[in-house]
């Protein structure tokens, strides 16, 4: 049997296509705006089932550029619910296969469009033959730390309120890739750092050591902003080696706000 789908987003087409007890569903060829969706609604919920994507290696790359979704991937990854592999050669259109349905996917401006077989010997043959791509697919890896683990540890070693502000940027911008000179995880965590005069030693190690960047990144980030009078520094003697370093907001304009606003604020001076 064949029928058509017309929804207005891609988790809609996944309820429609998938109510039934599948437990495994590949994902092949998604474009950029259905692998966001896909793990939008994936951290949200627990009844879709496990995902393999199968997804060409600079699409995967551009879109895991944005600490928001590859945070939130990783989470996904870790948990096992998520399964990222290259895919080689390309197909004509992104499809998604379970044991009882293949959906092709079809995206317009305000709806996506799918059409669906439950055909059996049909849906046998696609998903074996993509169950065995994907079993020969390369494995893709995801540098980007676990969103559940960065707010884990930034509250352990940096303090809760840091943690809350940095939540709270995070929630209000649309994405964190830098563009442009936009905001991206680092400038974040120095910025929500610098509203809770946290030192940039210790934002720098945490930042390194739960795999966002390099102290070197963190340090190079800390002075175009301090160029950029965004942050202030102010010396902390300690009782062997050279003084460290307490981040400050610096600007008027950045006092007293909250952390959205604050991160509202920042992306216009870096505009």
């Amino acid at each position: 049997m064949v029928s058509n789908l017309l929804e207005a987003d891609v988790e809609n087409v996944l309820d429609a296509a998938f109510e039934g007890d599948d437990e495994e569903l590949f994902v092949v060829d998604p474009s950029p705006e259905t692998i966001v969706s896909l793990v939008e609604a994936a951290i949200g919920r627990d009844d879709l089932p496990e995902m393999s994507m199968l997804v060409d290696e600079r699409t995967l790359k551009s879109v895991m550029e944005d600490f928001l979704v590859a945070s939130k991937a990783a989470d996904l990854v870790a948990d096992g619910a998520l399964h990222l592999r290259v895919l080689d050669d390309a197909v004509d259109n992104a499809l998604f296969v379970s044991p009882s349905r293949v959906v092709v996917l079809v995206s317009t401006d305000d709806h996506v469009a799918a059409l669906a077989s439950n055909d059996e010997e049909f849906v046998d043959e696609v998903f074996e033959t993509h169950s065995d791509a994907f079993d020969d697919a390369e494995t893709y890896g995801l540098r980007t730390p676990a969103i559940s683990r960065v707010r884990e540890t930034m509250a352990a070693e940096i303090g809760e309120a840091t943690r809350e502000d940095f939540d709270a940027v995070l929630a209000s911008i649309n994405s964190a890739r830098g563009d442009d000179g936009g905001l991206d995880e680092v400038t974040v965590s120095l910025l929500v750092a610098a509203k809770n005069d946290v030192l940039l030693y210790d934002i720098s190690k945490w930042g390194e050591d739960v795999g966002i960047a390099s102290k070197a990144t963190f340090s190079r980030t800390k002075t175009r902003l301090e160029d950029l009078g965004i942050i202030d520094t102010e010396k902390v003697p300690i009782d062997v080696g050279r003084p460290r370093l307490r981040l400050k907001l610096g600007d008027e304009r950045l006092q007293g706000l909250d952390a959205a606003a604050l991160a509202d604020e920042v992306a216009e001076m870096l505009a």
